[in-house]
């Protein structure tokens, strides 16, 4: 009972942590429809991005039992975990719709892109269960239509928990990997203790390599400001 409550858990905190970007890509598609409008479009759109959700994440359980595709999608994981702590945006490119379908198809296909991540996220952390999957999206999405732009704003103001999420991905991609049918069995052979140890292990190294990436864009980046501001003078 008390795994299947952390895995509750854990499908809950990726779908809030993952979801930020979503309520800013409803937030900018709706942005020139009229006050009642953007309700409508807000409601139906969302609405369409959970079906479609929903339909994909089943697609990646029933393919993580394939062997050797939870060791695909735990590094894609960690991946996605190390963007995430470079702080990278996915949605400055979403324009306003300047219609209600418009705005519609925007939020719908904005999402299927960029939920990617989130499907895989969960799939794993669901290892396998349904029911789990449906519990803990019927949970999360009010919280992501409503109270992502609040957690995004906390996020800003506190980064721990962009780091916290951050390691909660790469230990999530480990379990994915130690849980792998081909994979999973071979290390357990090597060294019985690893599916524990690899899950804090990626954890760790998440945070370790999105801080170190991030420092060093940002390096140059201001590196790249001083030297065009000594041309100009």
């Amino acid at each position: 009972m008390t795994d299947y409550l952390l895995s509750l858990l854990q499908i809950i905190m990726i779908n809030l942590v993952l979801s930020g970007d979503n309520a800013v890509v409803i937030a900018l598609a709706c942005r020139n429809l009229s006050p009642e409008l953007q309700k409508k479009a807000t409601f139906w759109g969302s609405f369409g991005a959970i079906g479609l959700r929903i339909i994909l994440t089943f697609i990646a359980i029933w393919l993580l039992k394939i062997p050797f595709v939870q060791v695909v999608g735990g590094l894609l994981l960690i991946w996605i975990a190390v963007k995430l702590l470079k702080g990278e945006d996915e949605d400055s490119h979403i324009g306003g719709g300047a219609s209600f379908v418009e705005a519609l198809k925007t939020i719908i296909f904005a999402d299927l892109i960029m939920s990617l991540d989130n499907v895989i996220a969960v799939a794993g952390a669901a290892n396998g269960n349904l029911i789990l999957v449906i519990i803990g999206l019927t949970i999360s999405i009010p919280l992501i239509i409503w109270g992502s732009q609040l957690l995004m704003k906390l996020m800003n103001r506190f980064p721990i928990i962009v780091l916290l999420g951050a390691a909660l991905l790469g230990y999530t991609a480990g379990e994915m990997i130690v849980g792998d049918k081909a994979v999973g069995s071979f290390l357990e052979g090597v060294m019985p203790s690893l599916h524990m140890i690899l899950p804090v292990a990626l954890a760790i190294l998440v945070i370790v390599i999105g801080n170190y990436l991030k420092r060093k864009e940002k390096n140059a980046l201001n590196k790249e400001v001083t030297n065009n501001h000594a041309e100009t003078l």
